[in-house]
């Protein structure tokens, strides 16, 4: 992108107009990574939420050698839960091992349901197995969707050791659980996850049947 372009998306990121301030962020989907970090980085400490929330997760996409550490200092010193969740999801969308270590933290540490769904879901993300015991511990938090993050994950990261602590949600009196489980299990080949998907194919709300029927199909495709 042109250098007089970059001037003025930099000059609207320093806009008193919250309206400007968000367009001028908006806009840089267009321009490459290495331009575009150093005028995110302008409004990480913005005094409006949703311009810091647009700002994190403009930095999990535009990725350069910068992000990774100014992620993971928001994930472990904002004082918002909002931004810290919104860092550990940006780290997911990294796709950067290095944050296993870093959301593990924050799975265990962190006071907010919401973060340690962030960072459930981007344990997922980042495919890591050395997450299998992070997520089987959130199988049984009380925070129905951390189940649902924690079961998405364990079929993310492809934990086939994890198919016997998952099959009991087979029966979950909420429909979103029993259908990121039948999501999961076609990332989980075995036995037993053949005779739970066709178990589930016959669930009585639609979206989890055709889950099923969806992930039986791709392990058939896949010679299972």
């Amino acid at each position: 992108m042109a250098d007089a372009k970059l001037e003025e998306l930099s000059t609207q990121l320093e806009s008193s107009s919250l309206r400007d301030r968000m367009v001028a962020l908006a806009m840089l989907r267009d321009v490459s990574a290495e331009d575009a970090v150093p005028l995110i980085k302008k409004v990480l400490d913005d005094e409006s939420l949703q311009i810091r929330s647009m700002a994190i997760f403009a930095l999990g996409v535009k990725q350069t050698e910068e992000c990774y550490p100014i992620l993971v200092k928001i994930l472990e010193s904002d004082p918002d839960y909002g931004i810290r969740a919104d860092a550990a999801g940006a780290l997911g969308y990294l796709g950067d091992v290095r944050a296993f270590e870093v959301l593990s933290r924050a799975f265990y540490e962190d006071t907010d349901w919401l973060v340690r769904f962030s960072a459930a879901v981007s344990l997922g993300n980042i495919k890591d197995p050395r997450a299998h015991q992070v997520l089987i511990q959130a199988l049984d938090n009380e925070e129905v969707v951390i189940q649902q993050a924690a079961i998405a994950a364990l079929g993310e990261i492809k934990d086939i050791k994890s198919v016997e602590h998952i099959l009991r949600f087979a029966q979950s009196e909420d429909w979103l659980v029993r259908q990121r489980l039948a999501e999961a299990l076609g990332n989980l080949p075995s036995h037993k996850t053949i005779a739970a998907l066709k178990y589930l194919e016959k669930d009585n709300h639609h979206h989890v049947s055709e889950a099923a029927r969806i992930s039986l199909k791709r392990l058939e495709e896949a010679g299972n």
